[in-house]
């Protein structure tokens, strides 16, 4: 299977709206949610940080993920933005006959 999802946080629900918006229109990606606050704890230049951010999760394709990258990069605020991808192993057909269709 040729299908992914990508975990992408990002600050504020509009910068994250800006991305998911970017993504789609570029048809590098399905479909975007928006989950809003999320808290984030993590470690960033020797220190512990406790965040509120926002989750992105986004539907795409393994084939696109260079450009998927470089063009959340072009628009995330972030030095070191998260960009995590998992494999889909199963799914309704008619839902990846879509997202070949709309990313294609």
């Amino acid at each position: 299977m040729d299908e992914i999802i990508v975990f992408i946080t990002a600050s504020k629900e509009n910068e994250a709206e800006k991305i998911a918006k970017g993504l789609v229109e570029a048809r590098l990606a399905g479909c975007v949610n928006i989950v809003r606050d999320i808290r984030s704890i993590y470690m960033w230049q020797g220190k512990v940080e406790d965040e509120k951010e926002v989750l992105m999760i986004a539907k795409t394709r393994k084939k696109f993920f260079n450009a998927f990258e470089k063009k959340v990069k072009e628009l995330h605020s972030y030095t070191v933005p998260e960009i995590i991808a998992v494999p889909v192993v199963e799914g309704s057909k008619n839902y990846l006959a879509w997202l070949k269709e709309v990313t294609d």
